[in-house]
């Protein structure tokens, strides 16, 4: 079964500048059309590959509940505020949570892609993780994926 997200920008779309550095740097939400049934747990990673450095991480999160809707403004570490339980990792910024696009200025425009796993488990994967142990802790359970590719750019 195909997993499709969407979010307030479309695929392609420039991604609206509240959710990127020069805004309030603030999760977008997620819409996530078709999610199994047998969804125990979903995680997220935001990456951007055309960064001068290789791909840059943006955001790793995971153990959120099932969901057909992943809020905007997931805080940036656990707070009593948070709409929904996650865990996030840590982002190549050096900080937990979600930064959004920030390329360099004048290095044109940057694709940022929001990958969505569906999993058939929670993880035992302690806060602060980075993508790769991520990606390692999920090995053999993902059952779905699901990706949202938006634009930005820095003049």
């Amino acid at each position: 079964m195909e997993l499709k997200v969407s979010s307030v920008f479309k695929e392609g779309d420039v991604i609206p500048v509240k959710y990127t550095c020069e805004g309030a740097d603030v999760s977008p939400p997620l819409k996530l059309e078709g999610l199994s049934k047998d969804a125990v747990s979903i995680a997220i990673i935001v990456d951007d590959p055309d960064a001068p450095i290789g791909t840059f991480v943006h955001w790793v999160a995971w153990n959120i509940p099932p969901m057909e809707e992943i809020p905007e403004g997931i805080p940036k570490l656990r707070e009593l505020s948070s709409p929904i339980e996650v865990v996030q990792g840590r982002n190549d910024f050096g900080r937990i949570g979600y930064n959004g696009p920030c390329p360099p200025r004048g290095h044109g425009i940057h694709h940022y892609h929001f990958k969505v796993y569906v999993l058939d488990t929670k993880l035992d994967l302690s806060s602060g993780a980075t993508k790769s142990e991520l990606e390692k802790a999920m090995e053999g359970h993902v059952i779905q994926k699901g990706e949202l590719i938006g634009l930005y750019e820095r003049k």
